[in-house]
């Protein structure tokens, strides 16, 4: 089932084309990459998976919404059913852990304290963080941060995750760990898509890479990709191999085979030479 499914989308930002001719299927339980240079078109797509930036032609659909006709008032209920985790972490810095998550549980609806309270120590149980709900956001390493924008992003139990260059801020280590939080709750059903710069990650953690580039986005598969860092020299050395370098191969090997005196002609010559 297609949860995502754009069809020749253009995307502007002030009046500058910043993608084009997009065509984007992404189905249910998929765990996809979004790569690219800087200024790209990346978050700029993402942003118009949630409504943040307007869908300026072309056919979007996300979870059932029409992304290029969309009603303002109809975003909250599209933004409900999508978790966003940023580079930037934006967690409240007035208060702690618990009282970051219980704001979006309020705000997205959840009126019984209780229901919240289980379901916040569940989500921090879930990334790894149970013992720091009491914790103000300062007080948290930059891994610790991430983990709890994860947390938050998984409180309504989202269809889709949008991670923004989750990554970007953290040490390779504490970025690998991120990633595999990111694969274990794709791995209960939410489609996971992330932009990042690390292929490295793309390589221990596979899944489906999308390529920004040119204004355009193009499918790649993890073959490509091992092709485009890692060329193929045997192909090279056949492709410089030409019919030419062949023919003189050829010749040279048919020069040495008749040099080459056989054991026979050998005995000729010293017998000859006795004489």
């Amino acid at each position: 089932m297609s949860q995502i499914n754009y069809r020749n989308v253009e995307v502007r930002q002030q009046e500058m084309i910043v993608l084009e001719e997009v065509d984007l299927k992404i189905q249910s339980g998929d765990f996809v990459y979004l790569i690219g240079k800087v200024g790209s078109g990346k978050s700029s797509l993402l942003k118009t998976m949630y409504g943040e930036l307007d869908v300026y032609s072309g056919s979007a659909e996300v979870l059932g919404y029409d992304m290029a006709h969309i009603r303002r008032k109809q975003i909250p209920a599209l933004r409900k059913r999508i978790g966003i985790v940023f580079q930037d972490f934006q967690l409240l810095t007035d208060r702690n852990v618990k009282d970051n998550l219980d704001f979006v549980l309020k705000a997205t609806g959840w009126s019984n304290k209780r229901e919240r309270q289980f379901r916040i120590e569940e989500v921090l149980e879930l990334v790894g963080m149970q013992t720091k709900g009491y914790k103000m956001p300062h007080e948290l390493s930059g891994g610790e941060q991430q983990r709890i924008v994860i947390a938050r992003a998984i409180l309504n139990t989202p269809e889709i995750i949008l991670a923004d260059e989750p990554t970007g801020n953290l040490d390779p280590e504490t970025g690998r760990q991120i990633v595999e939080l990111l694969r274990k709750i794709c791995a209960k059903g939410s489609t996971v898509i992330m932009t990042t710069h690390n292929m490295q990650l793309l390589e221990e953690f596979p899944g489906k890479v999308f390529r920004c580039e040119n204004h355009k986005i193009v499918s790649e598969t993890m073959e490509n990709q091992s092709k485009l860092e890692e060329p193929n020299t045997e192909a090279k050395q056949e492709e410089s191999e030409g019919p030419e370098t062949l023919k003189t191969q050829e010749g040279q090997e048919h020069q040495e085979s008749e040099e080459i005196p056989t054991p026979e002609e050998n005995t000729v010559k010293t017998e000859e030479n006795n004489q």
